[in-house]
């Protein structure tokens, strides 16, 4: 039998007999069900945090850029008579028409900012006002393919749109009517004066983030350059391409086309930090979960130990029958082998059902816990997000099997080296 291949069906039986027999014959100890277990629940764990990992990220880099520039093209601003600097575009239309020009640019618009005080009856916020054209804002993703969005969005050139956190901060809702008071308003001979304004709420929208719904205002393009004292003049372009993760490539084509007086400032520039903040985040995340099935799969070497123990008469007996080490090598290894790769199997189970179902989970958690688990003025989103890979999964099995294997072959080369005189010598 020396001869015979590796992993022929008489080891495969012999393991089989081993792993399936009752503890007072020598076979599975608790030792092995607990590492069974344990490799299970750390599979488990390494799985759900990957998909909640990616589902968060995901989740904010689309919320950022459905309602945000992923480039921001700006004036580097020059002094005026008076001593301040004025970086407003003036050719703000021939500047849009030559970015829409660049390879791989979507959408380009101008706009106008300005921070603001919003009123109603005695509630008031600060808000941040976007003026913008309506036929620019019905192409942007995250305000006009809102699901929760209440009103009318083709009504826009009538009044204003609001996030959905700016009108329970005010508490109204589509048309009713809001006064926007701006500190730098109408200029006379006694200096400037504050400018209120009343407009109508004809649309109410939900980008997915709480900051941006809790502060965003849009109106209308004109009236914001008179709101703003902006005459024939817009703050910023917004620009949208094709592929915002390779923003970055298009930032010098964008800055040639916008001309030489032009600035560039995109979505990895204003959110890189917190990006990469994730990043690390991931990693620590992944090296302490990768231990804790670590000692998760330690539990084997414990069990496996055991049932060498308890089989050293049956392993002098293999060997003398004409067994090699190598046969005993990888009938223990399959012993062993087999918890790893069933707790792996229960564990990938587990980890995929947990991202799938995470909704109706963490609403069962909220309602047990009394709600207030998330809070969306914290965590940036309204809910918790998972999204499964096939990248992560394939990690988490491969580092599971691979720890599961290398630790069983320990106790595994223990017994196949154990010597058959001495284990019969008090038989």
């Amino acid at each position: 039998m020396a001869g015979t291949k590796p992993f022929a069906a008489h080891e495969w039986m012999i393991a089989w007999r081993y792993l399936r027999a009752r503890r007072a014959e020598g076979g599975v100890s608790v030792m092995t069900w607990i590492s069974l277990i344990g490799i299970t629940l750390a599979v488990f764990a390494l799985i759900a945090t990957l998909a909640v990992r990616s589902g968060f990220r995901s989740e904010f880099v689309g919320t950022i850029l459905g309602a945000n520039a992923h480039v921001t093209i700006y004036n580097q601003g020059e002094v005026t008579d008076r001593g301040s600097i004025d970086r407003t575009i003036r050719d703000f239309d021939e500047m849009t028409a030559r970015i829409r020009d660049v390879p791989g640019v979507v959408r380009a618009a101008p706009l106008v900012k300005g921070q603001v005080m919003a009123a109603m009856r005695k509630r008031n916020t600060g808000v941040e006002v976007f003026g913008i054209r309506p036929e620019d804002l019905k192409t942007l993703p995250g305000v006009a393919q809102s699901e929760d969005a209440v009103g009318d969005i083709d009504n826009f050139g009538a009044g204003i749109a609001i996030g959905s956190g700016v009108a329970r901060q005010l508490g109204v809702t589509v048309g009713d009517r809001i006064k926007l008071i701006s500190p730098n308003g109408v200029k006379t001979a006694f200096g400037t004066s504050l400018r209120v304004n009343a407009y109508d709420v004809v649309y109410i929208f939900t980008a997915g983030r709480y900051d941006i719904d809790r502060t965003r205002v849009y109106m209308p393009f004109g009236e914001a350059q008179a709101f703003f004292n902006r005459e024939g003049a817009a703050d910023e372009i917004e620009v949208m391409v094709a592929e915002p993760e390779k923003v970055d490539l298009l930032t010098l084509p964008l800055l040639y086309a916008a001309g030489e007086r032009a600035q560039a400032w995109s979505w990895r520039d204003a959110s890189g930090g917190f990006l990469r903040a994730l990043e690390v985040e991931d990693n620590v995340m992944f090296i302490i979960l990768s231990i804790l099935v670590l000692i998760a799969t330690m539990n084997i070497v414990s069990g496996l130990i055991m049932l060498v123990k308890n089989k050293g008469r049956d392993i002098g007996i293999l060997r003398t029958i004409g067994l090699s080490e190598g046969s005993i090598l990888r009938i223990f290894f399959i012993c062993g082998a087999a918890t790893g790769v069933l707790g792996t199997l229960l564990g990938v189970v587990l980890g995929c059902l947990f991202a799938i179902y995470i909704d109706p989970i963490f609403s069962f958690v909220n309602f047990i816990m009394g709600g207030g688990v998330w809070d969306p003025a914290i965590r940036g989103i309204y809910a918790l997000p998972a999204e499964l890979h096939l990248a992560d999964v394939l990690s988490a099995v491969g580092l599971s099997l691979g720890l599961s294997f290398f630790v069983t072959l320990f106790p595994a080369r223990r017994a196949a080296r154990m010597n058959p005189v001495e284990a019969l010598r008090y038989e």
